[in-house]
């Protein structure tokens, strides 16, 4: 071997230049792959986990997951927990292990959040063919389990030879480490592949710094923008995820502090400004507020920051309905930034933004339309006190008595992590925001499953934060399995494990679009043979404490207080259960549509009402073009 080469398995020069990534943005530099999870099998023991071993714990620390999937979403939770600044790879074996990654990888790349994907493939060599969990394509020789990959990735590549990992990984932490195309990044590693030996040149192994730049807008761009704003009587500025992002709250916060322009926030946006700003109406589209939305119907002018209008963001196409409105989108990503026929604004969300406070000095909304939306901001705070502060102590709580007593628990530093059920609409309308962070709701991909394992990320990123993951009884039943990793790590994140039965969104949803709430309780079947006999007896409690956690089971209002403080204070792993009453009326509903067709031709009754229904709102829906 010569001075300038190094020889090493390609498993051990793939870990060895991956240590040698950063990051740097503003100065600041972080490690760009921060750590690696896996579960080790026939696919990746000899080659990437070998790797790992000889690497050491100090060089590329290791974690050991229970499932690939949650594995995927703990590297998301440390990923956005960070903006995005460092990432964490996944490593599995070949088979199931490997299409194990799918959702993970698509919740990643949905999210445009960054995760690196090692799973192992099966020979290159083909000298053991067909091996164990090899999947035999009669047409496309060359295809394995792992290309479901390819349309959940923002990178695919498949290393077959030693040289070729060179511009392989090089490639692939360059659309990590960048805004614009992040997402899952998948490299597969035939499994004879990662043990070969080459001799590798130094160079590969030379310290990287990726720059994360802050574009700034083009200059017509943001005179058009700027002339957009002066002209408008009702702008509403609509706070997605990339304000997060990109560490512009307190560019945000200036912008609308000299201009008065009100602010609603997306669920990925939300903590954007202080729950408390004057100018912060909430949540906004089917899961938001009655002042953000009421606003929203009206405004002559809709600025989006960061975000990618799903469909909830926009009640379906029907919540812009003001005739005439428009959009000025202020993205890094230039896709996102041209939706709903905008004006757009293609910049990094905090150079834009103090781009658009230079350029609008001394402009401010009209002091009648700040009355307005200040006006509906404080009648909407009284709803979501009374709704938090509903119900006597010693009552069974609801859920939105189980979301007040958080709220009155959680310090300005906490971090709640939820996705699916019905609790990302109630979190939504009436969460209260404390600091940027605190608010992790993950609804781009809403998965099922997503809580704990997130919660683990969030905690590994951020160590010494109370973490709380805010899990139903149908998630947690998903995918629990990651109790068991944070305990083995010693991570003292806080289960709010919430017993109602039963798929309590899908239930409501169901009820609402003709379905009479089929197959949505957790039920012994009847003498008719449906899903409606006596409750399951099913004891999530005691199988959180089997897996290791310490377990409270408050039953009241006053006792759910209680012991959420109790595991606030705890450092161990520690689930609060608790057995919820049904909605109570204080809950506020959607203030706005989602569109889910409702069968146009059917018998029973709650569908032909609900298809009238359904009519009648979807009339509403334009395409902004």
């Amino acid at each position: 071997m010569s001075p300038s080469t190094r020889r090493l398995t390609v498993a051990q020069a793939l870990v060895r230049f991956l240590t040698a990534q950063y990051t740097e943005r503003d100065g600041v530099r972080r490690r760009l792959v921060a750590g690696t999870w896996g579960i080790l099998g026939h696919g990746n023991v000899a080659g990437v986990g070998q790797a790992l071993l000889e690497a050491g714990e100090q060089a590329m620390p290791f974690h050991q997951g229970r499932n690939e999937q949650a594995m995927v979403h703990a590297a998301v939770g440390y990923a956005r927990q960070l903006n995005r600044l460092s990432a964490q790879a996944v490593t599995t074996s070949i088979g199931p292990g490997a299409t194990n990654l799918v959702t993970g990888a698509a919740l990643a790349t949905v999210n445009r959040l960054p995760v690196l994907l090692l799973p192992g493939d099966y020979f290159a060599t083909r000298t053991a063919d067909p091996l164990l969990q090899q999947l035999e394509h009669p047409v496309h020789a060359d295809v394995s389990v792992n290309d479901t990959l390819r349309p959940v990735s923002r990178h695919f590549d498949r290393v077959t030879r030693p040289e070729a990992l060179v511009p392989s990984a090089l490639r692939a932490v360059r659309v990590l480490a960048d805004p614009v195309e992040t997402g899952a990044v998948t490299l597969a590693l035939p499994q004879d592949v990662q043990a070969e030996a080459y001799d590798w040149p130094e160079e590969f192994f030379a310290e990287r710094v990726w720059t994360v730049r802050r574009p700034a807008p083009d200059r017509g761009e943001l005179a058009a923008a700027v002339r957009a704003v002066r002209a408008a009587k009702r702008p509403l500025l609509v706070a997605g995820g990339g304000v997060h992002h990109s560490e512009a709250e307190d560019a945000l916060k200036a912008l609308v502090d000299a201009t008065g322009i009100p602010v609603a926030s997306t669920q990925a946006g939300k903590g954007s400004l202080r729950h408390d700003h004057p100018a912060d109406l909430g949540g906004i589209g089917h899961t938001g507020t009655a002042a953000a939305d009421d606003i929203a119907r009206t405004a002559d002018l809709v600025i989006g920051v960061g975000t990618r209008y799903t469909d909830f963001t926009t009640a379906s196409g029907t919540l812009f309905a003001r005739p005439g409105v428009r959009f000025v989108n202020l993205n890094i990503t230039p896709s996102d930034a041209h939706k709903m026929a905008a004006l757009p604004l293609v910049a990094d969300a905090r150079a834009g933004l103090a781009a658009l406070a230079e350029a609008l000095a001394g402009h401010r909304v009209a002091p009648a339309y700040e009355a307005e939306y200040r006006t509906g901001r404080q009648r909407w705070e009284r709803v979501v006190t009374a709704a938090l502060r509903a119900g006597d102590d010693g009552a069974v709580p609801t859920q939105t008595q189980l979301v007040g007593a958080l709220d009155a628990v959680v310090g300005d530093r906490d971090v709640v992590v939820n996705a699916a059920g019905s609790l990302p609409g109630d979190l939504h309308r009436l969460w209260r925001a404390r600091s940027p962070r605190q608010y992790h709701l993950e609804y781009g991909y809403s998965c099922m499953g997503y809580e704990i394992p997130g919660a683990i990320g969030v905690q590994l990123a951020a160590p010494g934060t109370p973490v709380w993951a805010l899990v139903g009884d149908g998630t947690y039943l998903m995918m629990p399995t990651e109790i068991v990793t944070a305990v083995q790590e010693r991570l003292p994140i806080n289960l709010v494990l919430v017993q109602n039965h039963g798929y309590a969104s899908i239930g409501g949803l169901s009820e609402q679009t003709g379905g009479e709430r089929f197959a949505t309780a957790y039920r012994h079947r009847a003498a008719d043979g449906t899903f409606t006999g006596e409750p399951l007896p099913v004891d999530l409690a005691a199988n959180a404490a089997s897996l290791g956690m310490d377990v409270l089971r408050p039953r009241t209002v006053g006792e759910v207080r209680a012991a959420l403080a109790e595991a606030r204070a705890s450092d161990r792993p520690t689930c609060v259960y608790v057995e919820t009453a049904a909605p109570g009326p204080e809950a506020p509903g959607a203030a706005a549509w989602w569109d889910v067709p409702v069968a146009e031709v059917a018998t029973r009754e709650a569908a032909v009402e609900a298809r009238k229904a359904y009519e009648r709102a979807a009339s509403a829906v334009r395409r902004h073009l």
